[in-house]
């Protein structure tokens, strides 16, 4: 019976372990979409003048492209495993994770300019790229690992109890 509960406690821990490294790597590249849109949006290479080149309209407009990038990465490379077929709802309900984990980014950056003072280019990034990146990423981690992505889901395309994968769905479907 310990023998059984070790290596149940051994494969959990494997999988988290492994599908946190896997958004990791994910996350670092939807970083760069974001922290690049971000200040391209910011020192006007798409024109001045505008919503989007203010901090929050930047900041709006990166993590909308980021949150794309980041669904197809975490659904075709991380979670693949536990993608659902209905990929609509799916999409839907990590779009809504990411919107909250961007509100996160959003408060940092909104206290840090408009409440603290702090104007300059450097303290926006540090303020929603630094500082609120480290608290949505737990925030949208934790989500998207147990609900979107969640063992008990009954829709995912592939399923795994304990002890190993087996396909749940054609090759077609995958």
């Amino acid at each position: 019976m310990a023998s059984q509960l070790s290596i149940t406690v051994g494969r959990f821990r494997d999988q988290l372990v492994g599908s946190a490294l896997k958004f990791g790597v994910v996350g670092l590249l939807c970083y760069a979409i974001d922290v690049g849109v971000f200040n391209l949006l910011r020192v006007g290479v798409f024109g001045s003048d505008h919503f989007f080149q203010g901090p929050i309209g930047a900041k709006i407009v990166s993590v909308t492209i980021s949150t794309l990038a980041s669904w197809f990465g975490n659904r075709l490379w991380t979670f693949r495993q536990d993608r659902r077929r209905n990929f609509v709802l799916e999409l839907l309900e990590f779009s809504a994770i990411a919107a909250v984990g961007m509100g996160i980014n959003l408060l940092c950056l909104w206290v840090s300019h408009y409440l603290l003072g702090h104007q300059t280019l450097l303290a926006d990034n540090i303020s929603t790229n630094v500082v609120g990146l480290v608290l949505a990423t737990a925030f949208r981690y934790l989500l998207y690992r147990y609900w979107v992505y969640g063992d008990y889901r009954s829709d995912r395309v592939v399923s795994h109890p304990i002890g190993g994968r087996t396909p749940a769905a054609a090759p077609d479907d995958q």
